[in-house]
């Protein structure tokens, strides 16, 4: 399998982390974002969304890194929940991370890190790092009780909602804030073949500087 992505992605991220911790072989293919790569025909040929991850698995293109980690997961028998209950459960997190957590996440790093500074748009930053601090409590409350976010065991829940949280750019996010958070964080950190992002996938923005 090949995953085209790149190392500043919180969503590829989330599928090359699914990746990883599947067993499953596969290789990253960098894709140059800020080159504008994922504008070019041949990229928009791959996928006409214009977006990463993509991933290529014997013939099949599987795009949105959401569907990703389902495929992936199908695959390795693994990380979808361990009866009906759970596997909605999964489901209903990976939801809610897209329009809840990493939705936000992403596009505010993105303003805060990645725009000069005469274009970041300071009110729009404001809005939904306040919009992020209602979804940091959800996470919170939720896992204080508690080691993953469903069931007894890693799931894509996890590897979902965690997709941004382990960048060292600041977007609103302080994991000393979030004591359960954090806490989750580092179970994640210490699963067998864990890997940061920009360890797991190529480009970083120390590569542009």
């Amino acid at each position: 399998m090949k995953l085209h992505c790149f190392g500043e992605s919180g969503n590829a991220y989330k599928a090359a982390l699914t990746l990883r911790l599947s067993g499953l072989e596969w290789q990253p293919v960098w894709v140059d974002f800020f080159g504008g790569a994922t504008r070019s025909p041949e990229f928009r040929a791959l996928n006409p969304m214009g977006e990463v991850p993509v991933l290529e698995d014997e013939g099949i293109v599987v795009t949105q890194s959401a569907v990703i980690q389902r495929h992936v997961a199908a695959r390795a028998g693994q990380f979808l929940g361990a009866d009906d209950a759970e596997r909605r459960e999964v489901l209903r997190w990976q939801f809610w991370d897209t329009h809840k957590l990493s939705g936000l996440a992403g596009s505010t790093r993105f303003l805060m890190n990645f725009l000069t500074d005469d274009k970041r748009p300071q009110a729009v930053i404001a809005f939904q790092q306040a919009r992020l601090g209602a979804s940091y409590k959800v996470l919170e409350q939720h896992l204080g009780a508690r080691d993953w976010i469903v069931g007894t065991t890693p799931s894509l829940a996890d590897f979902a909602c965690c997709g941004y949280l382990f960048y060292p750019e600041p977007f609103g996010f302080a994991r000393a804030e979030w004591p359960s958070i954090d806490r989750w964080l580092t179970r994640i950190a210490d699963l067998p073949g864990w890997k940061h992002p920009y360890d797991l996938m190529p480009g970083s923005p120390a590569d542009r500087t």
